[in-house]
Order: C-alpha cells, then sequence, then structure tokens
C-alpha cells in the first residue's frame, strides 16, 4: 500500500525526472542520430562511427562522471538555504570543466594507437580516426554544458535539460545530414561529417544555456555570472573528490561496454554494426532509469542537506522502485520486437539479424541496469562515491569482463558471449549497490 508520504515523494521523483528522461533521450538521440545517418551511407562508415563513438565515449564517461559532483553538492547547498556559495560553486565548476574538456579534446584525438592494439581493421581505424579529431573540438563545450546542467538540476530546475536537449537533437539532423552526405557546396565526408556535426550542435547547445541562466529569473538569486572567480583551488578539489570516484565509477561501467565493442570489432564490420545497433537501443532505454536516477540524487541530497534522515532514505528507494517499473516496458519491447527494431536502423540483413539477436541480450539486463544506475544516483545523494567506485570496479572488471572474453573469444561463443558477460557484471552490481544503499541509509537515519 502506498503512504501519503510514499506517493508524494514517487510524484516529486516524477515530476523531476520526466524533463531529466526527455533530455537524455535527446541527447542519446544524437548518437541514435549517429548512427542511422551512417547506417544508411554504408557499413564500414558505420562500423566506423561505431568505433569512433565508443572511443569517445569511454573518455567522456570519465569527464562527465567528474562534473557529476555538482548536482548533490549544490542540492546540499540548496537544502540548508545557502544560496550565495551555490553561485561561486558554478564558476568554479566552469574553471574545472573547461580543464577537463582540454584535457579530454587531447586524449581523444591520440586515441587511434589504441584502436590499432585492439586489433581493429585498419581501412575502419582510418575512418574512425577522423571521426575522432572531428569530435575532439567539441570537447570543451560538453563539460562545460554538463558543468550548467549540475548547477540547474541541482536547483531541482530540470526542465532546462529537456530544453536543450531537444534543441541539440533538432539542430543534429539537418546539420549532421550535410556534413556527412554533403551539400550547400559542402563535400560528403562519411565519418568525418559526423563528428564535426556533433561537435558544432555541442558548441551551440553551450552557449545557449549559458545565455539562458544568465537571463533567466529562476537563477538570479544566485548571482551564478555576477563577478568574475579566478580557479580557487580548495572548491575544485572538493569538486573532484566527489566527482573523481563517481568518473572512475562511470568509467568502470562504460569502459566495460566500450572495451566490449572494440573485443567486438575483431570479428568483422558486420558484427560491429550489429552490436552498436543493439547497444544503441539499449542505451535509449536505459535513458529512462538514468534520469529516474539523477533526479533521485536531487531528492536524496536535498534531504540529507536538510538534515532529513529518513527523506532521504524514502527517496532512495521510491527511486528504485520507479526505475524497476520502467525497465518493465523497455524489457518487453527488446524482447518482443527485436527484428522490428533492428530494421529501422539497417537494410542490411545480415547486420539486422546480429542486432535482433544481441536484442535479447539487451531485454536480459534491463532490470539489472536500472537498479545498478539508481542505486548509484540515491548514494551520489548521500555523497557517498568512494564505496560504489569499488563496487563497480570489482563487478565490471572482476566479473562481468573476464566472463564475456572468455565465453567471447576462448569458448568461441562470439558476441552474445560478450553480451553474456555484461549481464553478469551488470547483476553483481546492482546487488552490491542496492546493498550499500539500504545500509548507509539506515546508519544515516539511524540517530533521528
Amino acid at each position: 500500500m502506498i503512504t501519503p508520504r510514499l506517493h508524494s515523494e514517487l510524484r516529486e521523483t516524477l515530476r523531476l525526472a520526466a524533463p531529466l528522461v526527455l533530455g537524455q533521450l535527446s541527447a542519446v538521440g544524437m548518437n541514435v542520430v549517429d548512427t542511422v545517418l551512417a547506417g544508411h551511407y554504408d557499413a564500414p562508415t558505420l562500423a566506423a562511427v561505431a568505433i569512433g563513438t565508443n572511443v569517445w565515449m569511454l573518455c567522456l564517461v570519465a569527464a562527465i562522471g567528474v562534473m557529476l559532483a555538482m548536482p548533490p553538492s549544490v542540492a546540499h547547498l540548496s537544502g540548508a538555504g545557502a544560496r550565495e556559495p551555490i553561485g561561486a560553486l558554478l564558476r568554479q565548476a566552469l574553471w574545472l570543466a573547461t580543464f577537463i574538456g582540454v584535457g579530454l579534446f587531447f586524449a581523444v584525438r591520440h586515441a587511434g594507437l589504441l584502436l590499432r592494439v585492439m586489433g581493429i581493421a585498419p581501412d575502419i581505424v582510418e575512418h574512425a580516426q577522423q571521426f575522432l579529431h572531428a569530435i575532439s573540438w567539441g570537447a570543451p563545450a560538453l563539460t562545460g554544458y554538463f558543468a550548467l546542467r549540475g548547477f540547474s538540476e541541482g536547483l531541482a530546475l530540470t526542465r532546462p535539460t529537456m530544453y536543450f536537449g531537444a534543441f541539440g537533437l533538432v539542430l543534429l539532423v539537418p546539420i549532421g545530414y550535410v556534413f556527412m552526405y554533403g551539400g550547400f557546396g559542402l563535400p560528403a565526408r562519411g565519418a568525418q561529417g559526423s563528428g564535426m556535426a556533433t561537435a558544432t550542435v555541442l558548441w551551440i547547445q553551450f552557449i545557449a544555456f549559458a545565455v539562458y541562466i544568465a537571463r533567466r529569473r529562476n537563477y538570479t538569486c544566485y548571482a551564478p555570472f555576477a563577478q568574475w572567480d579566478w580557479p580557487q583551488p580548495r572548491a575544485i578539489l572538493e569538486l573532484l573528490r566527489l566527482g573523481v570516484p563517481m568518473g572512475i565509477s562511470l568509467l568502470m561501467e562504460g569502459g566495460l561496454f566500450v572495451t566490449a565493442a572494440l573485443l567486438i570489432g575483431s570479428l568483422g564490420a558486420d558484427v560491429v554494426a550489429g552490436h552498436q545497433i543493439a547497444i544503441n537501443v539499449a542505451s535509449v532505454t536505459f535513458m529512462v532509469p538514468l534520469g529516474l536516477a539523477m533526479a533521485t540524487t536531487v531528492r536524496v541530497g536535498r534531504a540529507a542537506g536538510g538534515g532529513d534522515a529518513d527523506g532521504a532514505r524514502r527517496a532512495g528507494f521510491t527511486g528504485i522502485g520507479a526505475s524497476l517499473a520502467s525497465q518493465v516496458v523497455s524489457c518487453a519491447l527488446m524482447a518482443l520486437f527485436p527484428h522490428f527494431i533492428a530494421a529501422l536502423y539497417t537494410d542490411d540483413a545480415a547486420v539486422a539479424a546480429i542486432a535482433a539477436q544481441l536484442l535479447l541480450f539487451a531485454a536480459a539486463f534491463q532490470f539489472s541496469d536500472g537498479i545498478q544506475v539508481t542505486a548509484n544516483g540515491a548514494l551520489r545523494g548521500l555523497k557517498d562515491t568512494t564505496g560504489p567506485m569499488a563496487i563497480t570496479t570489482l563487478a565490471y572488471w572482476g566479473v562481468g569482463m573476464p566472463i564475456g572474453y572468455l565465453l567471447c573469444f576462448h569458448f568461441g561463443h562470439g558476441a552474445p558471449g560478450m553480451w553474456t558477460g555484461l549481464i553478469a557484471g551488470l547483476s553483481v552490481a546492482a546487488a552490491l549497490l542496492f546493498v550499500r544503499f539500504a545500509r548507509e541509509s539506515r546508519v544515516l537515519a539511524a540517530p533521528a
């Protein structure tokens, strides 16, 4: 039976989560646009964009993870009624975003060696490098954008995430088509054009979001851009203290999927393309629990910052329950309509058949994926980041990757074997993160 307090918590979580889900769907929709455009260009271009996107994401998740220190930090300050420090925190976060963005720029541009070490076909490596060189120019804009998002989301103002996510998606369709296929006097650039289009849209999103925050009344009392602040080591180090473990946690999970994709890259272009389609679909459905996890972080953080330990515990379990409910739908869609979904991405029968097979594996890990991301979001709200870092490292690299690698290459099961390892890693992470939140929130509530 749902009590009035639980009903109220669920309503507030969904109110915050709905724009975040739509914003995240728009963000991953940019990858979908790239994939669909590349899929109808030709199979080698799709494979190059798939490999390039996975390397980009490997660097990206670590950088974004550090910036995820913003929502719980802002939520704690907001819950405690502190306003002036929030604007100052954003200015320091933008400095941190600049440093990380520049580092990401150089890291992405020198990723070609990694591709060659992984045994990717030389023709795919060449086009993937062109994609990476182009998209790297958008790295500072992306980290800055996530600093602004974290500021807004920590204040429980989540609609801008939806607005600017949709804005970027709408822009990418025509820009991506022109840059990839050519038009208006521009030559067709294939994979390189895909990277150029994404980088362009990222800068437009960042500038538009900054202007929005500077002009909207909802942010005025925090004076985010009222003055110039030089980097302050203490504030930046505090963000890093929270953010680095989160970045490592995301890197452990993202690295599992990216490494799986790179290893699968040695199995041929059709297998790579099929894997990319299946993982793209799973990424789309993952945005729902991810949005719920972000809302859960804010709800738990505001309650914890205001000294409401029972409220923090209730917010966490409500978010996890809502995430499980959402995964019922995604699991059913992948299990019942795998061939129809695959056909939306490609006209190549061989690629579609591989993608449909892997979608059944994606359906199998929907519940564990939903639990692990939302439990991790609840723990972020408690500013507990080092424990989840250890858990994800163990689950993904101590369990998931060894199982996947052995089944894929040693026992000869190919891509399905690698996906079995993904299921194992996510399941272990889900169980351990759920237990940790149950324990940590109980300890927090005990004195009350």
